[in-house]
């Protein structure tokens, strides 16, 4: 079975073959694309999370090494008295130094009856002034370390101050603390910490700001300056212990991921705030988005341009093909002109041949008739100058109606009637009248009975049979199988080769002979 690839492989398959490929590949970067947009989010979200819980972790240690600090400051001096406070807050302020901790420890005596006063620095004037109001800003707790927090500003610079008091005899008052510069407090929380795409801050129950990358913001409410809501605080509600949400930072104008979560120590209650820049999730996502389009691009060019060369070289290649073909048809058309020209010579041969040898056949059958019977003799050559009429001018195709051979064929028989009488019997059955106007080859009815009667016996004991049947697709020639058992026929397969050529001609199937018990029958295909 031959394919037609030219048909399968057309132009027009190959640009839909073209877009079909773009179209999935359309399809498949889409999906790609929320999937890596998905997955790159859960994964920037969940560092998102790890960073504010470390960065939550720093707060909370510090807060609690300053608590820690405060610990031991009112523990040696309540241990002492007024006998080595001044040590200790020296001691204890350089030991902080070298370890790099962030509070230093001061203190500010006081005494009623003598009036004296003593300040070990300038935060601790605060308390032996009596006009405190405006100086500073206090900080409500209720933990268990009875500690009293404020906000004081100096020289444009804001202290956290933690401070206990120590009463004396002869009514003098002992004030003691720890204070911790908010900017190196922050400071601090970005050096422990170096990530750059987050800040934290850390404000009070009520709301007061103690630490913030924006010093303008120290000591203010944080509900005035952010979109922060007392609801966002309330974190008992949640499984995780935090609230998160999405909200425009008052400090980077940018979007950012908040994360809220209580900051509790013994001596501070308050909550720690970590915003996450969203833009950097995004351009993770944006990078990787980009990437995938690059690849995409470049897979969808190299796939047109693989189709584009095989469309190119295909089409070639049907050029190439068509041309051979087109020539190869040239010469079978040439070479069909030329072999049907040598048929029709050879025919033309053959039928030349035709006339003599039937009448050599005819004259030898005279011969033998007249020395038998001169009166079959002469019948038999009037039957002769009958039908030799129709052999005088044979068709130009070699081909001839059904009815008309049959005519022939009856005369012809009425010939060798007059030779064998009772030795022959022939008889003409139409069963398919509309047969009779198709064709068959000229003289070949002629031709299957003479060779009939050349290779059997006719006797009057014995009589030669010969019945042709005319049906839808061709003629029965059936004859008594009697054959000679020596004879020396010339020419025995000249008709035979002559009927087969013509068969051919007309690209039709050849003569069938075959022998069925005692007939031996011949087969004429029709020719429509």
């Amino acid at each position: 079975m031959s394919i037609n690839f030219k048909h399968i492989l057309s132009q027009k398959s190959i640009y839909i073959a073209i877009a079909s490929v773009c179209f999935i590949a359309v399809v498949a970067f889409a999906v790609l694309s929320i999937l890596i947009t998905s997955d790159s989010r859960k994964n920037n979200e969940e560092f998102a999370r790890k960073t504010f819980f470390r960065k939550y972790e720093t707060i909370e240690k510090e807060f609690r090494n300053i608590e820690d600090y405060q610990y031991l400051l009112r523990a040696l001096i309540r241990k002492d008295g007024l006998k080595n406070y001044k040590e200790y807050s020296s001691v204890l302020n350089d030991l902080n130094k070298k370890r790099n901790l962030l509070p230093y420890s001061w203190y500010s005596y006081y005494n009623d009856a003598s009036g004296k006063s003593e300040n070990s620095s300038p935060l601790s004037e605060v308390f032996s002034k009596k006009d405190k109001e405006g100086k500073y800003i206090k900080i409500q707790n209720n933990g268990s370390g009875h500690f009293s927090d404020f906000l004081i500003t100096r020289k444009d610079s804001t202290y956290w101050v933690s401070y206990d008091s120590l009463t004396l005899p002869q009514k003098a008052i002992l004030y003691y603390g720890s204070a911790v510069s908010l900017d190196d407090l922050h400071e601090y929380f970005i050096n422990l910490d170096k990530t750059p795409n987050n800040y934290a801050y850390v404000f009070t129950r009520e709301g007061i700001c103690i630490t913030h990358p924006e010093q303008k913001y120290l000591g203010k409410n944080i509900f005035d300056f952010t979109n922060i809501k007392p609801q966002d605080t309330l974190t008992g509600k949640t499984k995780v212990g935090y609230t998160e949400g999405t909200a425009v930072s008052e400090y980077l104008n940018l979007e950012v991921t908040r994360f809220i979560k209580p900051l509790k120590t013994e001596n501070f209650e308050g909550y720690a705030v970590v915003n996450h820049v969203n833009f950097l999730i995004d351009e993770s996502v944006s990078k990787t988005k980009t990437y995938t389009v690059y690849i995409f691009l470049a897979a969808l060019f190299l796939i047109v341009t693989v189709f584009v060369l095989f469309q190119r070289s295909t089409a070639l290649a049907y050029q190439e093909k068509e041309k051979i073909q087109s020539e190869k048809n040239l010469l079978l058309v040439e070479n069909e002109k030329m072999h049907r020209v040598e048929v029709l010579n050879q025919l033309q041969q053959l039928k030349n041949n035709i006339n003599p040898h039937f009448l050599f056949n005819s004259l030898n059958s005279l011969y033998m008739l007249i020395g038998i019977n001169k009166e079959n003799a002469q019948r038999f050559t009037m039957n002769l100058s009958k039908i030799y009429r129709y052999l005088i001018v044979p068709p130009q195709e070699n081909i001839v109606p059904v009815a008309q051979e049959i005519k022939f064929i009856q005369q012809y028989m009425e010939l060798l009637k007059s030779r064998f009488d009772e030795e022959l019997t022939f008889d003409v059955i139409i069963s398919e009248p509309k047969s009779l106007e198709k064709r068959i080859p000229y003289l070949s009815l002629q031709m299957v009975t003479e060779n009939a009667i050349k290779h059997n016996i006719a006797t009057i004991d014995h009589p030669l049979e010969i019945t042709i049947t005319i049906e839808e697709n061709g003629i029965v020639i059936k004859n008594t199988w009697q054959p000679k058992k020596e004879e020396d026929v010339q020419g025995e397969k000249f008709g035979i080769d002559y009927l087969n050529q013509v068969y051919d001609y007309f690209n039709k199937d050849s003569v069938n002979m075959s022998l069925s018990g005692e007939y031996f029958i011949c087969f004429l295909p029709l020719i429509e």
